[in-house]
């Protein structure tokens, strides 16, 4: 009997950081959704159309080329946590992203969580190489990876 295909599945990704720093040091670095430029290494430029309103929306250029179009869609000052979703990535291989990155501490420790769900960029079967499955989640995985330890670099710096 011949196998049944089907499309891609959702792929999960998810990264967490401790740092020497209070949660609210953390926070004060990456809480503005137009931040990233400032603690992200592969972000040059990420302006913000609305601030930190919902619906705000965020246009990423990274260094040595390509963009990205981010949506603002939850933001909790109070929980240390915002929610966006990928509107344009073509610098990506996924496809229907959406991440939230979330502050907590205790004392003067903090843990960064940064977690996305998405579809690799090919949505048909049998995709090319640098559209699976695979290769979104090394995507996604190393922006989570390089920001996470870059961010804990400049925090406990200071």
């Amino acid at each position: 009997m011949p196998a049944i295909a089907h499309g891609p599945t959702r792929q999960k990704a998810v990264e967490t950081i401790k740092i020497d720093a209070p949660a609210a040091v953390v926070w004060a670095k990456i809480k503005n959704f137009d931040a990233l430029k400032d603690w992200h290494p592969a972000v040059e430029s990420s302006p913000a159309d609305k601030g930190n309103a919902e619906g705000s929306e965020r246009k990423v250029a990274l260094k040595g080329g390509g963009a990205l179009v981010e949506t603002l869609e939850r933001y909790d000052d109070a929980q240390m946590r915002y929610s966006y979703r990928l509107k344009d990535g073509s610098a990506l291989p996924v496809s229907n992203y959406t991440s939230t990155i979330t502050v907590t501490g205790e004392g003067n420790t903090s843990t960064v969580e940064w977690r996305g769900a998405f579809y690799r960029a090919y949505m048909h079967n049998d995709p090319p190489p640098e559209q699976n499955d695979e290769a979104a989640m090394k995507a996604v995985t190393e922006v989570y990876q390089s920001g996470l330890a870059n961010l804990k670099k400049l925090v406990e710096a200071k």
